[in-house]
């Protein structure tokens, strides 16, 4: 199996992203992964050292930025099943 380097992989995703007619970058795909398995209930220490694969939990927290008060009473009502 062979791997891709960072430039490849930049170029194809940028690339791809003109065709679109949308700007995206490889980090971006990066971000939306770990935000994607936020949302659907992956735990935090997963994402932080499974996929992000961060040291720092509060590296983690930072990345995924703050959620608006509407997604955390949603997530409220979840959790105690409402």
């Amino acid at each position: 199996m062979s791997s891709l380097c960072y430039t490849s992989v930049r170029n194809l995703v940028t690339g791809l992203g003109r065709k679109l007619n949308i700007k995206i970058a490889p980090h971006d795909l990066r971000r939306h992964s770990a935000t994607y398995a936020s949302r659907n209930g992956v735990l935090l220490e997963i994402i932080s050292k499974v996929i992000l694969r961060h040291q720092d939990l509060k590296t983690t927290q930072v990345y995924l930025g703050r959620i608006s008060d509407t997604e955390a009473i949603r997530w409220m009502d979840i959790l105690h099943a409402r």
